[in-house]
Parts: structure tokens; C-alpha cells; sequence
């Protein structure tokens, strides 16, 4: 009931891979590299996996699993694999069927954690679970008005995060300023403010008696601290845990991570402190990091041949992080590709941003040229605010594309308030809010001050700053409008430039099948295509003008190595002197890029970073007995059979078992049994008395390797059978004593099957 209860299915012995026919263990090691074997064959916690861009950590923590599970080690229903996003724990359990292991629950933190508190909220509790707060938005909004806020519709997704980062740091409202202080955060509005706004929030949800997506780890979290008993429930069914992506949890999540391996369950996390790039939700590198001083026993496993991208790609990944600060740096990776040589990468510069969008829609369209599907080639940018240019340049050449991790540059809520002020300014005609504005920009700019719109943008980050640059790109649109119209002897008006906001907005709507890809860096992690557009690459933009403190910047370079790492083949960097043609060219390119563009001067930084290979934990103890997979001694085919794995040799593989000694032990065991007014097999079973006496054990430390033999019994019978094994008498036993239980009596044959 349990099982079905906590969302396990399926025995061990119905798994079976996609193809219905029984998977060997030894087949799910095939084709992985000593590096992705070790991570596979590491089956006892801790584990980390400290695995580089593009190097097959999918692969190398989904073959453990799957190896855990046909070498008997593990029983399916006690794996747990918590990732980040339902897509990613999708694949993996995909993936974990197609090698036979279903039954394994690969779930998103929050799956895993909702699916605990549903079952256990009855008891611990009592009634029914509160309701889940889907979006919480529009009672942050609600919270705003209540807290006497005026905060307008586009400010409400960064009040959102605001709460939902103080949430997953664990700070309360009242500790929010000063947590605000301490971290150095920038908040988009008076902390203060936040707080009150966060306080009131937090009671609405109570009041209406809905709980958030971070309630509810926090609520798992404190059901497992304060009842034993349901901890002591969770602990026993998952007895092996897999954290993907382990660079990006948060402290409550940690937290609740705590609580699900306090049993002493095996923990295995994966993760690249290189791609930590969501420091700004919470989470954070340091539990990645520090995982070998929070467990000295651990085992390291480093992943460093990238399969994904050519040499060419690897060498600037790599060059980036070289000249890398910071804790993260010291941990870098060196990435060593697996693939042939490839082109290098292109690095342009532009004259003005429209310039370097045109140019890029070209480069695209050469590529689609040549072979290379849309939807295998990315163009990448800093924030979403950029992205209307290139969608702009990409459907003037009838190329289809998809915007990835942001809506559509013309269904942005601020895009089309703005068409919706720019259209009713344009049927007014004699508008106030235009009547002094010398041109057409103008006019747009004056219409759009209405809603906020100044022509310095904000130093705040997130969409106060998205929003500001999306309003900017209709103003420099409208530049650009008015230039070519009057260029052309056309009439340049507002009722002109709406009708061309609407054509344009049309043509962007059209359906794409296989359509080029348009994301924010952000939002490209965890993909990958052969060509990569890295675009903007300015300062001020990469990294963004508001990340000021070392750690920010670091930041900001990881970001750019996570676009760097998206690219299999084709990369293609650029930047632009100025926003607008004919402006001052003011810009540089991104200082990450010194000393690794040409011409820039020569890198900086060290040119080694880790390499790939295994590690042992330091503490590991020597004598320790190995619970991992079971190889036969005679042929080396791991053993999945009970019997087999405690003989330590395939059934049909040849016997150097003592028959001797076999007796003697069954001799002993017999008069041991009758003393005992127990059964034979409490002792020991037959297939424990096989395996001694075919792996005739010398030392205390043999014996105790052999399965059969616990701590317990190694104890309490040790000494008595090492004394066997080298033909003598045990000393708790005189030779009268022997041979009299030897002529009168049973030898215990009812032994219990192993």
C-alpha cells in the first residue's frame, strides 16, 4: 500500500527495456567511457559527479541507475532521481525505461515533495491538502493594493520573484531589508515595501487557505523534522537518491534534501559549478562545492570528454573559464572534445545593432543553405529585449522562427498596451501628449512616457529592465520607420507606423514548423544546436550593466559559457559600436572575450583547470565490504542471482570448493544449531558455508567480505570458523564435545533457502 500510496509501481523482476526482452547487467555498462563506467559502477553514496558541458551526465547517472537495478543492488521502488524541470525528469525516465528500469520515480523537487505532502498532510495534519497557488501573481497583486502599493502590471513579475527568492532562502518578511543589505541584492523597488508586500501575501494565502509551490517544500520539509515517525516512512522507501543539476538548488531545498537522506540513504549528485547562472532565485553553487567536506568518504567522479561540440568550441569554453575568479573557477573543468575538428569560431563586429541583426539573418540563411535545418541553429541574447531586431531581420527573409523562454516580442502585455496607446494617439489625431514632439519618434516617445518610458533605462535588473528595453525597441523602430519613409517621399505619421506595427506583428504570427531558434541565454541551458549565434555581446550588455560586484561578473561569464557550450559545431560571436545607425560608436566588446578574440591581446588567466578521473573519499574505511555489483570470479559476468552472489561465481562455472572444510562447517554449524535449540540456517546457510569454503577466508576482514557473514555473526562465530578454515579445532569446543555430537546426531539439514 505504501508503494501505490507514495507513487512506486512495478516489482524488480517485471522490468524489461522498450524491446520486451530482459536487459543484462553488464549490457547497460557497454559504450560508456571509464569515466561515465565509474559514475555507473559507484553504486554506494555519497557520489559526486562533477560533470562539464556536453559530457554525458544524462547518460553516465541514468546507466547507474539502471545498473543498480539489474545487478540486484538496487530494488527499483527505493530509487529516487529529483531534477528541475519536468523535462528534464521526462527524459530521464525514458531513458531509465529504455535500459529497464522502470519502476525507478525521476521527478522535479517539487513533484516529489507534493506527492509526500499529499499522502502524509491527513495524519500529520489533518483534512485535506490546502489548494496549490498555480500563479501567484495575481494575488501579488491583490497583496500590492492591500499593502497601499500602486505597482503596475509589468513591475508584478519582479515583486513575484522577490518573494519567491526571500521563499526558497528561507528569509521571512520582517528579515527581507536586511537580508536585501547583507547579500548586496539589488531589489526593484524600496525593500521595505517588498517586505510589507511579502508579509500581506503571505497572509492572503492563509486566509484563503492555498498554499505556493515553495509551501510546499517548506511544509514537507517541517512534516519530516517534526514527526519521526513519516521521516522514519520516506527514509525507508527511498533508500538511493540522485540530485541532477546539484549547482542549482537553494537552500530549502537542501533543506528538505537533508531530511530525505538522514536515514542514511546513498546520495549521488551531479552537477558543474561552471554553470551556475540562477544565483539570482537562490540558488547556489556552495552545497556542490563543499560536498566533499560535508562528506570526507565520497567518491569524485569527474566527466571531462565533451561529445558535444568540436575542438574548436571546446578550446574558447575553456579559455573562457581560464581567466575565471572565484571558488567556482578553482573548480573549473577542462573540457577535452571527443569530436573532429571543426571550424573555428567567428568573431564580428558591427557598426549598429539593426546592422548586426541584417548580417545575422544572412549567416542564417547561408547555413539553411548548406543543409542545416532551422531548428538546429540558435541565435542567443542577454535579455529578452533584445530579441525583436532578430525576429524582425529573420522574418524580412521569410525565415520561420520560434522564441524560446519569452513570449513573442509583439504579445509582451507592455508591447501591446503600448500598440494599443500608440493606435488610440494616432485615431485621436490633435493629441496632447504629441502636440509639441518634433518627428515621429518623438510622437512614440511621448506616447509611451505615459506608461514609464524614459530614455535612460533603469538600473534595476529583470523586467522593470526588459520592459523598458521592449518600449525602446518600438521607439527605435519608429526611428527607423521615419527614416526610410522619408527617404521614400511617403507620408510618416503615427497612423502610418501603427498600420506597420500590425503588418509586422501578422508576419511574426505565421506557423513555424522548423523555425530558427531565438532565446535568451537563460533560457538556452540545458539545449543544444550544431550553429550558435552568440549576438550582442557588448559591455554593458554581456555582462549586463547592473551586475556589479565580482560575483556578479562571474556570473555573467558563466552565462556566456553556457552559450559557448550550447554550440556542436557552428559559433558565430558579434557585437555592435552603436544601438542605431548613424550613433556614436561608444560600445565595446564584452571583456570577457580579451585575449581570446583576435586582436584582443593575449589570454589571461591559468590554462589548466580539473581533470577527469575518480576520486575516493579520504575516510573511506579500508575493511570496509563492498555492497556494490557481485563478478564472478571465474568469468567476470556480473551476478544478479541471491545464490550466485553470495558463491561469488556463476552456477555453471567451475567449483574450487573445499568438500572438506564444506563438512566440517556443516559439522559445526549442526552442534552450534542444537546448543542454540535454533534451526541450522540461523546460523549459517548452506550457500554462506559454499562460499566459505570456496573463498577459504584467512583473516577477519576475508571472512566479513563474504555474504552471509554480518557484523553480528562475524562476532559472535568468527573466530570459531577461521579456526576451521585452518584445519583446527575452535577453542570454544573440546575434542570429546566434538565427536560425540560428531557419532549421535543430525547434521541440520533443513537448512532455509539464500
Amino acid at each position: 500500500m505504501q508503494q501505490e500510496l507514495l507513487g512506486t509501481s512495478g516489482p524488480y523482476d517485471t522490468l524489461r527495456p522498450a524491446g520486451g526482452a530482459a536487459l543484462g547487467a553488464d549490457a547497460v555498462l557497454a559504450g560508456l567511457d571509464p569515466e561515465q563506467r565509474a559514475v555507473a559502477t559507484a553504486l554506494h553514496g555519497p557520489v559526486c559527479v562533477l560533470a562539464g558541458a556536453g559530457t554525458g551526465k544524462t547518460r553516465a547517472i541514468t546507466h547507474r541507475i539502471a545498473y543498480g537495478v539489474r545487478s540486484g543492488v538496487y530494488q527499483p521502488q527505493q530509487v529516487l532521481a529529483v531534477t528541475f524541470t519536468a523535462r528534464a525528469a521526462g527524459e530521464m525516465r525514458g531513458r531509465l525505461r529504455q535500459l529497464g528500469a522502470e519502476g525507478v520515480q525521476a521527478r522535479t523537487f517539487h513533484a516529489a515533495a507534493l506527492r509526500q505532502l499529499q499522502y502524509f498532510w491527513p495524519r500529520a495534519i489533518g483534512g485535506e491538502v490546502p489548494r496549490l497557488l498555480e500563479r501567484k501573481v495575481q494575488l501579488v497583486a491583490e497583496a500590492a493594493g492591500r499593502s497601499g502599493l500602486r505597482v503596475q502590471r509589468t513591475e508584478l513579475r519582479d515583486l513575484t520573484g522577490e518573494i519567491e527568492w526571500a521563499k526558497v532562502t528561507q528569509i521571512v518578511p520582517d528579515d527581507y531589508p536586511a537580508a536585501v543589505v547583507k547579500t548586496g541584492r539589488e531589489a526593484p523597488r524600496d525593500p521595505a515595501e517588498i517586505a510589507r508586500v511579502y508579509a500581506t501575501y503571505e497572509q492572503a494565502k492563509r486566509d484563503r487557505g492555498v498554499i505556493d509551490f515553495e509551501d510546499v517544500l517548506l511544509l514537507t520539509a517541517a512534516i519530516l523534522e517534526d514527526r519521526p515517525e513519516i521521516a522514519e516512512r520516506v527514509r525507508a522507501q527511498y533508500r538511493h537518491l540522485t540530485v541532477d543539476e546539484y549547482q542549482d538548488v537553494s537552500p530549502l531545498q537542501q533543506r528538505l534534501l537533508d531530511q530525505w537522506t538522514a536515514g542514511g540513504a546513498s546520495l549521488c549528485v551531479v552537477g558543474d559549478a561552471s554553470q551556475t547562472i540562477y544565483s539570482f532565485t537562490g540558488a547556489t553553487p556552495d552545497y556542490l562545492l563543499n560536498f566533499r567536506n560535508r562528506h570526507p568518504e565520497a567518491t569524485v567522479v569527474k566527466l571531462v570528454r565533451d561529445y558535444r561540440s568540436t575542438p574548436q568550441v571546446v578550446h574558447l569554453a575553456n579559455g573562457l573559464l581560464a581567466q575565471a575568479g572565484g571558488q567556482a573557477a578553482r573548480h573549473r573543468l577542462e573540457l577535452v572534445s571527443q569530436r573532429e575538428a571543426g571550424p573555428e569560431p567567428v568573431y564580428v563586429e558591427y557598426p549598429d545593432e539593426p546592422t548586426e541583426a541584417e548580417a545575422t539573418a544572412h549567416a542564417v540563411e547561408k547555413l539553411l543553405a548548406q543543409g542545416v535545418r532551422a531548428s538546429e541553429i540558435a541565435v542567443l541574447f542577454r535579455t529578452n529585449g533584445q530579441s525583436e531586431v532578430y525576429e524582425q531581420a529573420l522574418a524580412d527573409l521569410g525565415i520561420s522562427y520560434q522564441l524560446k523562454g519569452a513570449e513573442r516580442f509583439f504579445e509582451r502585455p507592455e508591447v501591446r498596451d503600448a500598440v494599443m496607446l500608440l493606435r488610440g494617439a494616432a485615431r485621436a489625431g490633435a493629441d496632447p501628449l504629441t502636440a509639441d514632439a518634433p518627428d515621429l519618434a518623438g510622437q512614440v516617445r511621448a506616447v509611451l512616457a505615459s506608461r514609464g518610458f524614459t530614455p535612460v533605462p533603469p538600473a534595476g535588473s529583470g523586467t522593470v529592465r526588459e520592459r523598458w528595453e521592449s518600449l525602446a525597441a518600438l521607439v527605435r523602430l519608429a526611428e527607423e520607420f521615419e527614416a526610410a519613409r522619408r527617404g521614400a517621399g511617403e507620408p510618416c505619421d503615427l497612423a502610418a507606423y501603427v498600420t506597420e506595427l500590425d503588418a509586422r506583428a501578422a508576419a511574426q504570427h505565421a506557423p513555424a514548423v522548423e523555425g530558427v531558434t531565438l532565446a535568451s541565454l537563460h533560457a538556452a541551458k540545458g539545449l543544444e544546436w550544431d550553429a550558435v549565434f552568440l549576438a550582442g555581446l557588448s559591455e554593458g550588455t554581456l555582462p549586463i550593466i547592473y551586475a556589479k560586484t565580482d560575483e556578479q561578473i562571474e556570473e555573467e561569464r558563466r552565462l556566456l559559457y553556457v552559450g559557448v557550450t550550447r554550440a556542436r559545431v557552428h559559433l558565430t560571436l558579434s557585437w555592435a559600436l552603436a544601438r542605431s545607425p548613424g550613433g556614436r560608436a561608444s560600445r565595446k566588446p564584452t571583456r570577457f572575450l580579451d585575449g581570446l578574440r583576435p586582436g584582443s591581446g593575449a589570454p589571461g588567466g591559468r590554462s589548466r583547470g580539473g581533470r577527469g578521473g575518480v576520486e575516493y573519499g579520504a575516510e573511506r574505511p579500508a575493511a570496509r565490504r563492498s555492497r556494490g555489483p557481485v563478478k564472478c570470479r571465474v568469468c567476470d559476468r556480473t551476478l544478479t542471482d541471491a545464490v550466485e552472489r553470495k558463491l561469488r561465481r556463476c552456477e555453471d562455472c567451475p567449483s574450487s570448493m573445499d568438500e572438506a572444510l564444506y563438512e566440517r562447517l556443516r559439522d559445526w554449524r549442526a552442534r552450534q544449531a542444537k546448543k542454540q535449540g535454533a534451526p541450522a540456517y540461523v546460523v549459517f546457510t548452506d550457500a554462506t558455508l559454499m562460499a566459505i569454503a570456496e573463498d577459504v577466508p584467512t583473516s577477519t576482514g576475508e571472512l566479513a567480505r563474504i555474504a552471509g557473514v554480518g557484523a553480528m555473526k562475524l562476532d559472535k562465530y568468527g573466530a570459531a570458523v577461521l579456526s576451521l578454515c585452518a584445519g583446527e579445532v575452535p577453542e570454544d569446543e573440546s575434542e570429546g564435545d566434538q565427536q560425540g555430537e560428531i557419532t549421535g546426531g543430525d547434521s541440520g539439514e533443513s537448512d532455509e533457502p539464500a
